[in-house]
């Protein structure tokens, strides 16, 4: 119904940059917000950034001052600019997506991608 393609993830060190992006498609009439999650092993999936609709951005405290994430509205994409990567920062990263289908809202999942920070 709604598919959520991730890319951009890879192994890169310590102080280094990467850029995610996350592409909407399926039968989307609106999506409210996206964000990025992520998840490290043994740990819990949290929160990195989401962006509403209307503009409203929120960081998780880790990456604040770090990571920039930003929309496209028109294609239905987001992005994740991953500045001085840390060490800590090593995790899957998930794209969600709370959309308005033709068939009724959801949310979705992307499959992940793999961020790895060397030391």
């Amino acid at each position: 119904q709604v598919q959520l393609v991730e890319s951009g993830g890879g192994l890169v060190q310590a102080g280094g940059s990467l850029r995610l992006s996350c592409a909407a498609s399926g039968r989307i009439f609106s999506i409210s917000a996206m964000g990025w999650y992520r998840q490290a092993p043994g740990k819990q999936r949290e929160l990195v950034a989401g962006i509403i609709g209307g503009g409203r951005i929120n960081y998780g405290d880790s990456v604040k001052g770090r990571f920039t994430i930003s929309r496209d509205n028109a294609r239905n994409t987001v992005y994740l600019e991953m500045n001085s990567l840390k060490p800590e920062d090593t995790a899957v990263y998930y794209c969600n997506a709370d959309v308005m289908t033709y068939g009724g809202r959801g949310d979705f999942w992307g499959q992940g991608t793999q961020v790895t920070v060397s030391s």
